[in-house]
């Protein structure tokens, strides 16, 4: 029960849903995303695969940029720790896909534990610079370590069975693609209704003040790193499952800095925005497909693409960082504050 804004007790103030309504739409979202199968193509299919890959993996880096203040780009070295362990898990031992994205996310995160172990001397840029020589030693390791990787050629990754089943079209991959992601999304969301998620707040406002107040730096630094690199290790194993194949080339810089990108369009610090930010950063290349292909231009737009999408990729974190910082979740709340208070807004 609520009076106004205010609410009347500790537990009202940490639900996750405060309101009837609110709890109303998530259950149609839920509705939608079942339905949404059995209405869409191949292509959409695709894409929403897609999408809820990227969600998982933005989510994670927003757990400890957005939300802990630990700039990274190492992102897509996680998630190819995470996607080269499961192809070898599965194509070695052919183990339950679930444990072997299990074990993706638990590779993935001693990386980003030993990735963190600077983050108590070192931040900001120099941080950031740390990142990228993780994602260089890993490329490193994935190219030559070929008796364990296959070098350079990669892997072929089987198609993920359940009870007897092939997951290998789109369609089938959705059904466990999209209910990983939300149960994700609520862990992140749960994550600040406790002691963890308010320490990781605190450090991200004023490190040296945690300290002082008994927040264990190092301690809540590194569990930071080590959930960020867990979600990105579980994105990269559902992102080996989805393409089947796995190279040294499927995780290069310009993803981390994709990620990124998401984190700062979509607004840092919130779940919405991680969101947001994937789900319009994974729109961006699929729109320079269409514009590029409407170009009368060379035939070979794959070679014009990537330079092109390293582009507006800059120029998107450039631009919202000046226009708008709060990225499109703020944009999102002023159109709900909007329609709140229509017809009485001034």
């Amino acid at each position: 029960m609520r009076i106004g804004s205010a609410k009347e007790s500790y537990a009202a103030d940490e639900a996750l849903f405060d309101s009837a309504t609110q709890r109303a739409w998530f259950v149609l979202l839920l509705i939608l995303l079942v339905a949404f199968p059995f209405f869409a193509g191949e292509y959409w299919l695709y894409l929403a695969c897609l999408v809820a890959i990227n969600i998982a993996s933005t989510t994670g880096l927003n757990l400890l940029t957005g939300y802990t203040g630990l700039v990274s780009l190492g992102q897509a070295a996680f998630m190819g720790l995470g996607a080269y362990t499961v192809a070898i898990l599965q194509i070695r031992f052919g183990s339950p896909f679930l444990l072997n994205l299990l074990a993706g996310g638990v590779v993935a995160m001693i990386g980003g534990i030993i990735v963190g172990l600077p983050s108590l001397r070192v931040k900001g840029l120099y941080l950031a610079i740390a990142t990228i020589a993780a994602g260089f030693i890993t490329h490193f390791a994935f190219s030559h370590w070929a008796s364990l990787t296959g070098g350079t050629g990669g892997l072929a990754v089987p198609p993920a069975q359940f009870f007897g089943f092939a997951l290998d079209t789109s369609f089938r991959l959705y059904w466990i693609i999209m209910p990983l992601t939300v149960l994700m999304l609520f862990g992140a969301a749960n994550l600040f209704r406790t002691r963890i998620g308010r320490a990781f707040i605190a450090i991200r406002d004023r490190d040296i003040s945690a300290g002082v107040l008994g927040i264990p730096l190092l301690r809540y630094k590194l569990m930071s790193f080590a959930l960020s690199s867990f979600y990105a290790g579980v994105a990269g194993g559902m992102f080996a499952y989805f393409f089947r194949i796995v190279t040294p080339e499927s995780f290069p810089l310009i993803m981390s800095i994709f990620f990124l990108a998401a984190v700062i369009v979509g607004g840092m610090g919130t779940i919405c925005g991680g969101i947001f930010g994937a789900v319009f950063m994974t729109m961006v290349p699929e729109l320079l497909k269409i514009v590029i292909g409407w170009l009368p231009i060379s035939s070979n737009t794959t070679l014009i693409l990537s330079p092109v999408r390293t582009i507006v990729f800059g120029l998107l974190i450039v631009l919202f960082l000046i226009f708008e910082p709060h990225g499109l979740a703020e944009i999102w709340r002023r159109v709900r504050r909007t329609f709140h208070l229509w017809p009485f807004r001034t």
